[in-house]
């Protein structure tokens, strides 16, 4: 411990015990009181002589970061990165420190470090966050893959939480949502949906009742550091019945800090009265490293611009526990443990009780059972749903270029969706499921010779999933049980500027489904299936020039039709229409070549170019039918799965500009087109085209207030044009523009606490419209203007 003393009370205390002191007789004492006087002279000059240097650099591009604040929390030193990102702190004594990084535009960061000698480290901050490429990010080989992939930002996942997962991944490029009302939506991925797109969830793939277009994922976005959308063929590890899209949702190792942090966040809606509060915090103990996390939602009726929409209010439960251990330098661990529980309102207008109801719903402009008041009761239709999630993980370095690590999870989903049911039934649910799934994988990494990357995988999927009889009615999905056993393998070679990549994959599935006939008499019919499904994917990534890269994936995969497509018969509450499956369905062929270009100029310009071509033979859709059906529920739609020969194709396109380092501008466009060949239609649900535009104005402030942001941004849907009058039951509704302002600031607290503020505006001119991807456009508008407040303390 270091002290220092003044020189005029250094001086006044000689003088008063020298008198006694320095005599001969007590030549010992003087010796041992002068080194005691000097101790802490000498102990500054050993300990206080270290240097600290190092770049401050963008994540997303590797590009220097000038006038970036490092600062040292423990000592108050800091100091400014110059013109190549370089920044330098001396006199650093030996010991712990926090550095806190922050930059203009950028969110900051709060890294830990023990000094114990001259270091030089390299730190990075989000500056450009739309064009991470997830390998970067997350993988230790830097850029090592040839597939494609944005991700989003854990600040913007932090200020849109109060919305699905799947709302927020909507901010990536060529990503768009198919939604069933207000409170459920899944993300669409180059026109991929549903069973198609895989959701891996902190490394286990989302096993919830996902076959369902109303299911949404089930995955808490504040647990969440990355999200990441996949947009290659290559995505081989992931397993799944993906045709080339998978979304990853990380959260990231927990800080080697001894200390306890943590943040809170609340947001507030205006429109639903929406309220979301959440807790983290985290600590490196002795014993293990912990996070936990806990969640809460309250959102009433959400409100079109003329009207309530009458149910649709939203509660969510979630907590979320991650522990992770280093037994070794080699060996480590981790334990990871979800809850997640919703109770959803289902908008009571889509419910109507007969034909002649039906048909006036469809061309109504204001729905049935609409209220002129808002509420936070949610009542039937509705739906329950409770998800637990278990991982268990270990890692062993078995040399510097060999990994083997081993992974199960275990997860349990409890789904109980409720009807409006005659003689006062509606609190009786009309589906009642619980599924359990167990995974177990082991895999294999290593770096051979000549820079050949290898890593393999054996993993085996094991579904049971269960009708519960409380329903009284016919269920909509059978019992099932599903075994998967699978194997992949992916090399990768380097050299010099180019990158090649080779996969394969080999899926051995079985399916026993317990079935009961539709006719009377009733009676039990089982099926025993088997599916043999393989995957090829190759790739080669070439550095043109420093600013200039080059990417070409292609893939072959097939899939297996899932236990809806084959067997679903009866009323699906959440898309309000009666669905009915296909036994003769095929396995589905694809074949998908994409072919992405990076582009930067002068530090100033980004450029993103992505084309792709995905042909799908035998391609499975859920077909709207010219028939309405009454039933005792009441009369819905009906939708048939059928198959044909598709393809799917497209391209995807993002710039960045920054003419100045305050002001950055964005623009987004995706444009998609799918052909049913076998009928020359083009097919239905296929997003449309859309641009997405934003500007933002950035002020570093001073020491209190800064970071001050102001952004406004554009959105316009191009109508849907393709589809004929009768292919749905009503016609494609009108374009769209949406207007959007966001304003943030960050503060500086005591004790280095951060509180960040900001103020978010959607659909600010209360337009009315409707959405192609929402089933419920048949019977109602979208939300009107919505302004939001974010608070976010991290401490």
């Amino acid at each position: 411990m270091s002290f220092f003393i003044s020189g005029d009370s250094l001086k006044t205390t000689y003088e008063t015990i020298s008198a006694g002191l320095f005599k001969p007789d007590n030549m010992k004492i003087q010796v041992l009181f002068g080194l005691f006087l000097l101790f802490p002279f000498f102990s500054q000059a050993q300990e206080c002589n270290l240097t600290i240097t190092g770049h401050v650099r963008d994540m997303g591009t590797n590009i220097p970061l000038e006038f970036a604040t490092v600062f040292l929390e423990e000592t108050g030193q800091g100091t400014l990165s110059d013109s190549t990102g370089l920044f330098k702190l001396e006199n650093i004594c030996e010991g712990e420190y926090h550095f806190y990084l922050t930059h203009i535009a950028c969110d900051p960061k709060q890294i830990y470090f023990k000094i114990s000698k001259d270091t030089v480290i390299d730190l990075y901050l989000n500056h450009h966050f739309e064009l991470l490429d997830e390998v970067v990010v997350h993988a230790s080989r830097d850029e090592n893959s040839t597939q494609e992939s944005n991700s989003v930002s854990r600040e913007n996942i932090t200020s849109e939480s109060n919305k699905n997962l799947s709302d927020i991944l909507e901010q990536v490029a060529g990503v768009s949502v198919l939604k069933s009302g207000t409170g459920i939506s899944k993300p669409v991925v180059h026109g991929m949906y549903g069973n198609r797109v895989a959701i891996v969830n902190n490394g286990i793939q989302q096993a919830g009742q996902q076959w369902g277009n109303d299911h949404a994922p089930e995955i808490d976005p504040f647990v969440a550091d990355h999200l990441s959308v996949v947009k290659g063929a290559g995505a081989l590890a992931y397993g799944g019945n993906s045709l080339g899209s998978v979304v990853l949702v990380e959260t990231k190792p927990i800080d080697e800090d001894p200390h306890l942090h943590g943040e809170a966040n609340y947001v507030f809606q205006s429109n639903g009265l929406g309220n979301t509060l959440n807790l983290k915090v985290e600590e490196k103990a002795d014993w293990a490293s912990w996070r936990i996390s806990g969640t809460y939602k309250l959102i009433g009726d959400h409100k079109a611009p003329e009207y309530f929409l009458t149910n649709t209010g939203k509660r969510e439960a979630n907590i979320a526990l991650q522990l992770e251990k280093n037994f070794s330098n080699k060996w480590s661990s981790e334990l990871y443990y979800s809850l997640f529980n919703t109770d959803i309102g289902i908008l009571r207008g889509s419910h109507v009780g007969n034909l002649t109801d039906l048909e006036d719903a469809l061309s109504r402009d204001v729905p049935f059972f609409t209220q002129d008041d808002f509420s936070y009761n949610i009542e039937a239709p509705r739906q329950e749903v409770s998800h637990h999630l278990l991982k268990l993980s270990t890692k062993y370095l078995i040399d510097d270029s060999k990994v083997l690590s081993f992974k199960y999870g275990g997860q349990l989903n409890q789904r109980k969706e409720f009807d409006v049911r005659r003689s006062e039934r509606s609190d009786i649910p009309a589906l009642s499921l619980d599924q359990h799934m167990h995974f177990i994988e082991g895999q294999f990494s290593a770096s051979l010779w000549q820079d050949v990357f290898l890593k393999t995988g054996l993993q085996f999927n094991f579904t049971d999933n269960t009708n519960n009889p409380e329903t009284g009615i016919l269920p909509l999905i059978p019992d099932y049980r599903a075994f998967q056993t699978s194997a992949f393998a992916i090399a990768q070679k380097e050299m010099d500027r180019l990158l090649l990549e080779l996969g394969g994959r080999y899926d051995l599935k079985q399916l026993n489904a317990v079935t009961i006939t539709q006719s009377q008499p009733h009676s039990i019919e089982r099926y025993n299936l088997v599916f043999h499904n393989y995957s090829f994917s190759g790739g080669v990534k070439f550095k043109v020039a420093p600013q200039f890269t080059t990417n070409l994936n292609l893939g072959y995969m097939l899939r297996a039709p899932e236990v809806n497509e084959l067997f679903s018969f009866g009323l699906h509450q959440g898309v309000s229409g009666i669905e009915e499956g296909n036994r003769m369905l095929q396995a589905e062929r694809s074949t998908k070549i994409l072919w992405s270009n990076d582009l930067k100029v002068k530090d100033k310009l980004f450029l993103q170019a992505l084309g792709y071509y995905q042909q799908v033979n035998d391609y499975i859709y859920l077909q709207p039918q010219s028939e309405y059906r009454l039933t005792i529920r009441g009369a819905f739609p009906v939708f048939l799965y059928e198959q044909t020969d598709a393809e799917i194709f497209g391209a995807d396109f993002m710039a960045k500009y920054i003419p100045v380092e305050s002001l950055d501008f964005l623009v987004r466009y995706a444009i998609i087109r799918g052909k049913d060949l076998t009928n020359d239609l083009y097919l239905i649900n296929m997003p449309s085209d859309n641009i997405f535009g934003q500007a933002v104005y950035s002020w570093k402030g001073g020491d209190l207030l800064w970071n001050l942001r102001f952004g406004v941004n554009g959105k316009y849907v191009f109508e849907q044009k393709n589809i004929q009058p009768e292919q749905d039951f009503v016609l494609p509704p009108d374009a769209y523009f949406l207007l959007g302002a966001t304003v943030g600031a960050h503060f500086k607290l005591k004790n280095d606490s951060l509180l960040k503020l900001s103020i978010k505006g959607e659909n600010l001119l209360n337009s009315s419209y409707r959405d192609y991807l929402n089933r419920f456009r048949y019977f109602a508008d979208e939300p009107g203007i919505n302004v939001s407040f974010n608070a976010n303390y991290t401490f």
